[in-house]
């Protein structure tokens, strides 16, 4: 394992690492635009040299070949008179001269033919000789600054910067300059060498700079360590009066600080435990908490009860110096701690009551650091599996009410069908007795639909769910609701939303809590001596990402004592009221992830409820936010005037 640096050595190495990459950075700039400049000088002096021959070329051709007489469709004529034009010409041959010997980058330069032989050459010896291919300098100035660095202090080689000759269209030769490397290399190491040696003085410099700043920078930081030396000991410093304004002034005065917070944090731990002993005092459970030598450090008021002794007799003492093994209690405890085996919910006898006992071994990195016991009444733990095994078997009770429900719908059925046999067999019986079998039907069917009501509270709903526009469901509501409300005298106003109400939801159940709601309403505004009736507004409207249905009575409305406790299972105001409607209503907004709530105005003047259902999809077009005061020309009326 390497050894810990010191924050002089960090310092240090920081600073020296923020200038070497500084100095890096720029050396590999500098040295990338001297290499690439001094390249592109040579490809240019290459291209220029091989257009002044291409040029020469060119007009030596034409003057020469405009007074001989030659057959074109002889290619090897032409070639021979070609290439004695060249050789015989003056003016060429002391171009290329020139350029070599003036040029110290030009290492040779040629005109050779389509096969690669010398037609005309710098070295005299080599026209008429094959000259050898080489690597053109175009791939080298393209290439990365690796590469042109190798080319710089790699082997000297040589690159040519090549130019076609064409006749009519056909190559017939090429102008070949070569570029030595030589030349480039005498020019820029001296350079590159000069820039490596600054870069390698800045880096030294910087490591002596680097070590004199973090002299002087950490120089301060000893009075600071005696300060903290003392803090960590114990001794709280006497706050230093000659602290300065600059840095170290500021942490001396912050380590003055921190030791008045430490001053602070013992006089808040001693509260903490003094809460922490109300704690334990008020612990119905006993709890003890032991070191890994099993000296008790914690122990709960509670624990007195169990053992038999006060708290202070087993505080800082031993388990074997606290329990007594000539009990069930602390022979168990005991045998437990010298088997390190934990406990769970064991239960003994003690003095004629049970007690459960826990014990768990605390460890950290599988080393032992403590242990912690827990003793129980164990009376009231049974009392609480008595509770959980009533509500079991209420449960079961739920599922034996919905198999009734179903059993007694069979001969519910059986005795609606004999009835209408009855009534079809009786048709000339007297207004009295068809009176009391109007009486009997009308109860039948309404005990029918209480237990249909049970059966489906109490078994599982499977949501049948479809995009659906809640527009044509209320719709639907509004015509299952008419007849209901014409016999009492109510009219229905429905007010629609002028654009879709898109949903995905399950239409019959929605359908039937909007229902239940509807006719409650219809039952308030016709319930009592003296029927109120009225009117039933059931409004369609989209807010925000919710389609809202609101269904507003003109009944007594609903007292405030009672707001709480209407969506409750079988909570009902109404004499001959089953308390299931407005709670199978609420359980099918919840399933559908919506809400139902009743209006806080809806206590004297009738009552207003609000069911919500998330949108699907938001209705694009004219705003779908609808006040219903606004939709005159949306409204739809039925109206019943009643016998």
């Amino acid at each position: 394992m390497l050894p810990r640096l010191r924050l002089k050595t960090k310092l240090v190495l920081a600073i020296s690492g923020m200038v070497v990459a500084v100095v890096a950075t720029l050396s590999f700039v500098y040295v990338s635009r001297l290499v690439q400049n001094r390249m592109e000088e040579a490809f240019e002096t290459g291209d220029f040299v091989a257009h002044q021959v291409f040029h020469a070329t060119r007009q030596a051709l034409e003057i020469d070949l405009s007074n001989v007489r030659l057959k074109t469709n002889d290619p090897a004529e032409v070639d021979a008179v070609v290439e004695n034009a060249l050789q015989t010409d003056a003016g060429i041959k002391s171009l290329i001269e020139s350029i070599v010997g003036y040029s110290p980058n030009i290492y040779d330069v040629a005109i050779t033919d389509t096969n690669g032989r010398a037609l005309l050459h710098s070295d005299a010896r080599a026209i008429g000789a094959t000259v050898p291919r080489r690597e053109q300098f175009q791939k080298i100035r393209e290439g990365g600054l690796l590469r042109q660095l190798r080319l710089v202090y790699g082997r000297p080689g040589v690159y040519e910067v090549p130019i076609a000759l064409e006749r009519d269209g056909k190559p017939f030769g090429t102008i070949r300059v070569g570029l030595s490397t030589v030349f480039l290399k005498s020019e820029l190491q001296p350079q590159m060498n000069r820039a490596l040696l600054f870069s390698g003085t800045s880096i030294f410099l910087s490591l002596i700079l680097a070590a004199i700043v973090s002299n002087i920078a950490l120089h301060p930081l000893e009075s600071i360590a005696r300060r903290l030396d003392l803090l960590s000991a114990g001794q709280i410093a006497v706050p230093d009066t000659k602290a300065g304004n600059d840095e170290v002034g500021v942490v001396t005065t912050k380590i003055d600080r921190l030791g008045q917070q430490m001053r602070d944090v013992q006089e808040v731990f001693s509260a903490l435990k003094e809460n922490l002993d109300q704690i334990m005092a008020n612990l119905q459970d006993g709890l003890m908490l032991f070191t890994r030598d099993h000296r008790a450090v914690l122990v709960s008021a509670s624990v007195e009860s169990f053992v038999g002794r006060p708290r202070s007799e087993m505080l800082a003492h031993t388990v074997r110096e606290i329990f007594d093994d000539s009990t069930d209690l602390g022979r168990l405890i005991l045998t437990s701690f010298e088997l390190h085996h934990p406990l769970d919910l064991r239960e003994v006898q003690l003095g004629g009551r049970r007690v459960q006992v826990s014990l768990d071994f605390i460890e950290e990195r599988g080393q032992p650091i403590g242990a912690m016991l827990t003793m129980r009444d164990a009376e009231s733990v049974h009392r609480i599996e008595d509770e959980i095994e009533l509500s079991r078997r209420l449960a079961a009770i739920g599922r034996l009410t919905s198999g009734v429900a179903h059993e007694v719908k069979n001969p519910i059925n059986a005795i609606v069908v004999h009835l209408e046999v009855l009534r079809q067999k009786l048709k000339d019986v007297d207004p009295d007795t068809r009176r009391h079998m109007e009486i009997i039907n009308s109860e039948i069917r309404r005990l029918d639909r209480v237990v249909q009501t049970l059966v489906d509270f109490t078994r599982p709903v499977e949501l049948r769910l479809a995009e659906i526009d809640l527009r044509r469901v209320v719709e639907e509501v509004v015509l299952l609701a008419s007849p209901e409300a014409e016999r009492h005298g109510i009219r229905i106003v429905h007010h629609t939303a002028p654009s879709p109400l898109p949903v995905n939801v399950d239409a019959d159940l929605i359908k039937q809590a909007a229902l239940n709601i509807a006719l409650n309403g219809v039952q308030a505004m016709s319930a009592g001596e003296t029927p109120r009736g009225g009117t039933l507004t059931i409004t369609t409207a989209a807010e925000g990402d919710e389609a809202v249905v609101t269904i507003a009575d003109e009944g007594p409305g609903i007292a405030p004592e009672v707001r709480d406790k209407i969506f409750n299972l079988y909570f009902t105001t109404k004499k001959t009221g089953t308390g299931i409607g407005l709670s199978m209503a609420y359980r099918v907004l919840q399933l559908h992830n919506g809400a139902i709530d009743l209006d806080a105005h809806s206590s004297t003047h009738g009552a207003t409820f609000h069911l919500r259902l998330p949108l699907q999809e938001r209705t694009t077009g004219q705003d779908a936010t609808v006040d219903v005061r606004n939709q005159g020309n949306d409204q739809k009326e039925v109206a019943a005037q009643g016998s």
